[in-house]
């Protein structure tokens, strides 16, 4: 998974000052799928889940180097040790089914949100602060047949593994005007229907909850729930005003788009940062997982704490301090950080 720029942030929340209202969905479907009880009760402790170690790394287009089965497992029993069951995963490849059958084979008490990830299927060099060339329409063509590979990879596995999957996200932030992996809305909704025809579960898209509130009434018309995003941190708050913040932006979602439940999918504070020195440590980490929790519990809203465990992987392999590095709840080697301390 590719996270979130720092710059882009910044003008994610510049963008959505300035953005227009839309028209407000007022109704579910007829078909709407209900999401599980604990999902909207606020009380499970859910997580996001890579797991990629030193010199580890997903595939988006040079191959993956994937964590072993010995490794998946550790990490799967420190996440069952310290009381998560409810886990996100963001694409439908190797690491993930590795995942997914372990968590069978051995028995865990886990549900999982799974991705299918989207690449671009649009050039977003005029949008995207880090995309300094357009995108070669014949890398793009190549995406897209990746895409519906992928697609048909995220309903393989949400039917053989039903018993786990309990809802899909189909594509991570492709719709932000930021994104290097921009997909047109119209796709994502046509992998949506494609996604939803084929499987059993609630279906979701992965954005901002910016986006949602400004632009996300098409989409909301066709999914089962909304799927937010937000870091108060990379929209110019403090560890004071992060939480009062993260929740007036969720409440002004559900006020504009009252037809469906909503979810809060990735929410995250770094422990390191060179780009946040005052703002990035352990204790404010902590602080902000445990304010979130308790606003979760009150609100029955589920956070998917961002993320589980440090992944050397993201963010600028010149800059070992950014912040992408750090946002997990544990170190690189799993021992845990402020924030899991009992």
């Amino acid at each position: 998974m590719r996270r979130l720029r720092i710059l882009a942030l910044f003008l994610l929340a510049a963008a959505a000052g300035c953005a227009g209202r839309q028209p407000a969905v007022t109704a579910e479907a007829p078909d709407a799928r209900a999401l599980p009880a604990a999902w909207l009760s606020g009380q499970a402790k859910a997580v996001s889940y890579s797991g990629f170690r030193g010199g580890q790394h997903p595939d988006r287009g040079d191959g993956a180097v994937n964590p072993g089965e010995a490794e998946v497992l550790e990490d799967l029993q420190i996440l069952v040790r310290d009381g998560f069951r409810l886990i996100r995963m963001y694409d439908s490849r190797e690491n993930t089914r590795t995942t997914l059958e372990l968590i069978r084979r051995h028995d865990l008490p886990f549900e999982v949100l799974l991705g299918v990830w989207l690449d671009a299927e649009l050039s977003n060099h005029e949008g995207c602060p880090w995309l300094l060339e357009p995108i070669p329409a014949e890398k793009l063509t190549a995406n897209a047949a990746v895409n519906r590979e992928e697609v048909l990879r995220g309903i393989a596995l949400a039917n053989e593994y039903q018993d786990i999957v309990v809802a899909v996200a189909v594509g991570n932030e492709a719709l932000e005007t930021w994104t290097d992996h921009l997909v047109p809305l119209e796709q994502v909704i046509a992998y949506v229907r494609q996604v939803r025809a084929a499987v059993r579960q609630p279906v979701t898209v992965a954005n901002s909850y910016a986006w949602w509130r400004d632009h996300g009434a098409t989409l909301a018309a066709g999914v089962d729930f909304l799927g937010a995003h937000s870091y108060p941190l990379f929209e110019g708050q403090t560890i004071d005003t992060a939480l009062p913040f993260l929740a007036s932006g969720i409440e002004q979602t559900r006020a504009a788009l009252p037809g469906r439940p909503l979810m809060v999918l990735e929410a995250g504070w770094p422990t390191t940062s060179s780009e946040f020195p005052d703002q990035a440590s352990e204790e404010n980490q902590r602080r902000h997982y445990r304010e979130l929790m308790d606003w979760s519990a009150e609100k029955g809203t589920t956070v998917f704490f961002f993320e589980a465990f440090d992944e050397p992987w993201k963010g600028n392999p010149n800059d070992p301090l950014t912040a992408e590095k750090h946002f997990g709840l544990y170190r690189v080697d799993r021992t845990h950080k402020a924030a899991m301390r009992k």
